[in-house]
C-alpha cells in the first residue's frame, strides 16, 4: 500500500523559516520534516521545537538535512555548488576528497541526530506520539545523489554501523505532469533538467533501498520546485498517487513552506540560495498548500 508522506524542508535555517514549519506541524498538516545543522541559528531554532513538543498533536517523523553546498567551500572560500560537488567526482583527487565529505558529513549526521533523538525522548515523556525507528537522511538541493558524495554517504553508514530507516530518493516521474497539458507552461524548464538528471542517478538508491529493505519510493517536488502551490498540486495529485500506486512505491510530497526575513541573512547562509529563494514569497504559497493538503490526500 501506498504511503503519502507530506514533507517540509529545512528547520533551523533561520527562525521565521522554522516558526512557519512549527506552525505546520501544530497544524498537524506534516507527516515529517528534516533539520539542517550548520546554520548560526541551529540552537536557537532547536529551542523553540523542545518547548512546543509537550502541546503537539503528534511528532512528525525528522530527517538530517545534509547541506553540502552550505556546509563545504572551495579553496576560495565560495560555496560548494552542485556543479563543483558533481566535477569532484570525476575529477583528480577524488579519494582525498571523498575523505573530506565523510567528515563532513559524519558530523553533520551525529550533531542533528542528538538534536532528534532529544525530541523523540521529550516527546515520549509527554505522551506525544511518534513514530520514527531510526535515522532519516535527505539533503539540501539532492547533492547526496552526487557519485562521490553517494560513496562517502554510504560508507559512513556501513562505517559507523547506523540504523538507517529511510534516505530520500529524489525519482520523480514525469508522466503526471505531461499528462495536465493546461499546467504545461506553468513548468520551468530548470526544474525539468533538474528532473531528468536526478531521474538519471536514482537508481542506485533505488538498488540501496532494495538491498537494505527500504520501501522504495517517488518524490514529488522537482519540476514544480519553488512553487508547490495548492491548485497544481490538486491538478497532479491523481495521477501521481496512480503512478506511485502501480509501481508500489511511497510517495513523499516535499514543500518547502518557511520563508525567511530579509533581517535574519549572515554569514553562514549563501546568500544566492537565501535571496532566491528561502526569502521568496513563494514560501508561503507553499506553507498554504501544506496547510490545506490534507484535503486533497486525506
Amino acid at each position: 500500500m501506498t504511503r503519502v508522506d507530506i514533507h517540509a524542508d529545512d528547520y533551523a535555517y533561520t527562525p521565521e523559516v522554522s516558526k512557519d514549519i512549527l506552525e505546520c506541524i501544530k497544524a498537524g498538516c506534516l507527516d515529517s520534516f528534516s533539520i539542517i545543522c550548520n546554520t548560526s541559528y541551529f540552537e536557537e531554532c532547536m529551542d523553540l521545537l523542545y518547548k512546543e513538543i509537550p502541546s503537539l498533536p503528534y511528532l512528525p517523523k525528522i530527517s538530517i538535512h545534509l547541506d553540502l553546498p552550505e556546509g563545504l567551500h572551495d579553496k576560495n572560500g565560495l560555496p560548494m555548488s552542485w556543479g563543483k560537488l558533481f566535477l569532484k567526482s570525476y575529477l583528480p583527487g577524488r579519494k582525498e576528497f571523498k575523505e573530506i565529505l565523510k567528515a563532513d558529513l559524519r558530523d553533520q549526521i551525529r550533531k542533528t541526530q542528538a538534536v532528534i533523538d532529544k525530541c523523540i525522548s521529550v516527546s515520549k515523556e509527554n505522551g506525544v506520539e511518534c513514530s520514527q525507528e531510526g535515522i532519516r537522511l535527505d539533503s539540501h538541493v539532492h547533492t547526496h545523489l552526487i557519485p562521490v558524495v553517494w560513496e562517502a554517504l554510504t560508507d559512513v553508514i556501513f562505517e559507523d554501523g547506523l540504523n538507517v530507516e529511510f534516505i530520500r530518493n529524489p525519482k520523480e516521474p514525469i508522466m503526471p505532469f505531461v499528462k495536465q497539458t493546461s499546467l504545461w507552461k506553468t513548468y520551468s524548464l530548470v526544474n525539468i533538467v533538474k528532473n531528468r538528471i536526478l531521474m538519471f542517478y536514482s537508481g542506485k538508491a533505488d538498488r540501496y533501498m532494495s538491498e537494505h529493505n527500504m520501501n522504495k519510493m517517488y518524490m514529488w517536488g522537482l519540476v514544480m520546485s519553488g512553487h508547490m502551490d495548492y491548485d497544481r498540486i490538486q491538478k497532479v495529485y491523481p495521477e501521481m498517487l496512480k503512478k506511485a500506486q502501480k509501481e508500489g512505491r511511497d510517495l513523499e510530497i516535499l514543500l518547502h513552506p518557511g520563508k525567511a526575513s530579509k533581517e535574519e541573512f549572515d554569514d553562514s547562509l549563501d546568500a544566492d540560495n537565501f535571496n532566491g529563494f528561502s526569502a521568496s514569497d513563494n514560501r508561503h504559497i507553499e506553507k498554504d498548500a501544506v496547510l490545506r493538503i490534507r484535503e486533497i490526500s486525506g
